[in-house]
């Protein structure tokens, strides 16, 4: 049994491939350019149906991040080449009501619909917010400044990657859940401001918020994001004060162990927080 695993540099995809080597199952990494010094590593670039095929060769079940463009390309593909599982890496977000027309969630929306439709049986993992989004934060906190947030008080339910990937190996490598849908969260519900307390007490030192209007973080995020991207992104938020994400027990049901809190992820990328020299 091959597992192509898509995404090769992801956080999830990296974590997800390390597992099954150690349970001795064929992996195929694959990237959308060339590896130097990966030569195992094979081309799949979502964005070009060309490299579809080449990579698929042989491959009986995929580890497969969400793009739209192609999706039903690669799952016509994947039938073509006897793939037998496909696993997608989706979102939470195509659960809202909003969901067709939504900035965050249209995409993985797509991509479900195309992969569903296709000959392929398709699981999907729905992941809320991941752990690893308060990277974001690190500059600010590296420099000891505040943490500029237009909503502090708004929920969100941090998963740490490696249970994503944990719940992928799972899935992958048992025919129980083949065709599923698995809405994926951290351990519980936690505001901004909660997450940046408990940066502060692993760090060992204040960690300040800084309340900004919707529209300065707006201004503020420009560079990095679209208009209509962040508009998303804050109404979203803004739904989210006060109001605790309903949280799941997906990853300990089919990991066997509960999942990581957020405390467990800070401790782990402390590093990533501290004042540069």
């Amino acid at each position: 049994m091959t597992i192509l695993v898509t995404g090769a540099r992801g956080a999830v995809a990296q974590h997800l491939t390390a597992l099954l080597r150690e349970r001795g199952a064929e992996v195929r990494e694959a990237s959308a350019a060339p590896a130097p010094g990966l030569p195992d590593r094979v081309v799949c670039d979502l964005n070009d149906p060309a490299t579809f095929a080449p990579a698929l060769k042989g491959v009986t079940s995929v580890f497969l991040y969400a793009n739209a463009a192609h999706a039903g390309a690669f799952a016509r593909e994947a039938a073509e080449a006897g793939v037998e599982h496909i696993v997608l890496l989706s979102s939470a977000s195509v659960l809202h009501p909003d969901a067709a027309t939504n900035p965050l969630a249209a995409s993985h929306l797509n991509a479900e619909r195309a992969l569903l439709a296709g000959a392929v049986r398709t699981t999907l993992l729905r992941p809320g917010s991941f752990s690893s989004n308060a990277l974001a934060w690190s500059w600010a906190i590296k420099a000891g400044d505040p943490v500029a947030l237009p909503y502090p008080d708004a929920h969100n339910d941090p998963i740490h990657t490696a249970d994503v990937a944990a719940v992928a190996l799972a899935v992958l490598t048992s025919g129980g859940e083949h065709g599923a849908a698995h809405t994926l969260t951290g351990p519980r519900s936690v505001t901004f401001a909660e997450q940046l307390d408990v940066l502060a007490g692993v760090l060992g030192r204040p960690v300040g918020i800084r309340r900004v209007s919707p529209e300065q973080w707006k201004q503020d995020m420009s560079a990095y994001m679209n208009a209509g991207f962040a508009d998303a992104l804050l109404d979203y938020w803004s739904s989210c004060v006060g109001k605790p994400v309903e949280i799941t027990d997906t990853v300990e049901r089919l990991t066997g162990r509960p999942a990581r809190d957020f405390e467990t992820w800070a401790r782990e990328h402390a590093d990533e927080f501290a004042p540069a020299g």
